[in-house]
């Protein structure tokens, strides 16, 4: 029945898909104008205009990011086209991009098939087993200002700038020519701007866009209530329905986001434009019978640590350590 329902919506719209594209690339590039021209006067315009650079470069990665999984458009050249000119302006090699988070889908919620296209998680089991080195390893990793702050730059400056290492041949050709890209635009706007000016910009976008999507990516799927299993008993529907959240947020920011929200729908058929995900949670009781995460109680999501199989829910390390002391854990 679902399938039947979801169908419905899984039909790009050209127009639609045009005139959000151009919209967003045209704003962004406006804003960039503003930020350059800002820069003389103010930093402290800069930083509000970098904010709001920064919701449209979060934009334009969900249209990046739609074009991934071949919605945007019906062409899958057309997708390709514009998620290869997008993974350019988001800092992403497309085609590999593209690979790794097909991975996460097919995966998403697998206890057996953790580790590629998204955050590392561990069991209670897992982390008492670990090494001194391996729990500091991971306590460094989760904690929010390496999560939210460093790695996202580091992600984007660095990590994305080289190919994994299942990369396919057209994999590393992507790497190359969109560091290419990124060279030659980063070069004529510094020759614009000089070197200051643009780095300023740059990194403070790409700071506060790259914090904000590793924030979505996290609560998406580090949530109370969410869905993780063994192989033998990991089921597809309820990975999506119930490992993957409904993000309610106000509506600028669902606007900014790319109604990425309503990430369990989009679990479920990754083949629904952006623009479709709200009507087709709309559809039928089913999609709206879930756990809804509002932006106050994400916050939450900040104390879980660590997956506990027994309980099926997330733990703190001070679990771990009443564990460790003998004393009964609620």
């Amino acid at each position: 029945m679902w399938k039947r329902i979801v169908s419905r919506y899984e039909k790009p719209s050209l127009s639609r898909s045009v005139w959000q594209a151009a919209s967003t690339v045209v704003s962004y590039g406006v804003l960039w104008y503003a930020m350059h021209r800002s820069v003389a006067i103010s930093y402290g315009i800069t930083l509000a205009l970098a904010i709001l650079a920064a919701g449209f470069l979060v934009r334009l990665f969900i249209i990046f990011h739609d074009c991934g999984h071949g919605s945007f458009f019906k062409s899958r050249k057309a997708n390709d086209t514009l998620g290869v000119i997008t993974g350019m302006l988001t800092f992403t090699p497309y085609f590999q991009w593209r690979h790794k988070h097909a991975i996460h889908h097919a995966t998403s919620g697998d206890l057996d098939r953790r580790g590629t296209g998204d955050v590392w998680t561990m069991t209670v089991q897992e982390y008492l087993a670990a090494s001194r080195w391996r729990r500091l390893a991971y306590r460094l990793t989760r904690n929010p200002v390496v999560l939210f702050g460093v790695a996202p730059l580091l992600l984007l400056g660095v990590g994305q700038r080289f190919p994994w290492r299942k990369a396919d041949r057209r994999e590393r050709t992507n790497v190359l020519w969109t560091n290419l890209a990124i060279l030659g635009v980063a070069s004529l706007l510094t020759w614009l701007m000089g070197l200051k000016a643009y780095l300023v910009i740059q990194v403070t976008v790409l700071m506060i866009a790259g914090s904000v999507g590793v924030w979505l990516f996290y609560v998406q799927h580090q949530f109370e209530g969410a869905y993780w299993e063994r192989r033998d008993q990991w089921d597809y529907v309820t990975a999506a329905i119930q490992g993957s959240s409904f993000y309610h947020l106000p509506r600028v920011l669902q606007w900014f986001t790319g109604n990425i929200g309503f990430h369990h729908i989009h679990h479920l058929s990754p083949g629904i434009p952006n623009y479709n995900l709200e009507k087709c949670h709309k559809a039928d009781p089913l999609f709206q019978d879930v756990e809804r995460v509002t932006l106050l109680s994400s916050l939450k999501s900040l104390t879980y640590r660590l997956w506990d199989e027994q309980r099926q829910k997330w733990v703190g390390y001070g679990h771990v350590r009443a564990l460790r002391r003998g004393r009964p854990t609620g």
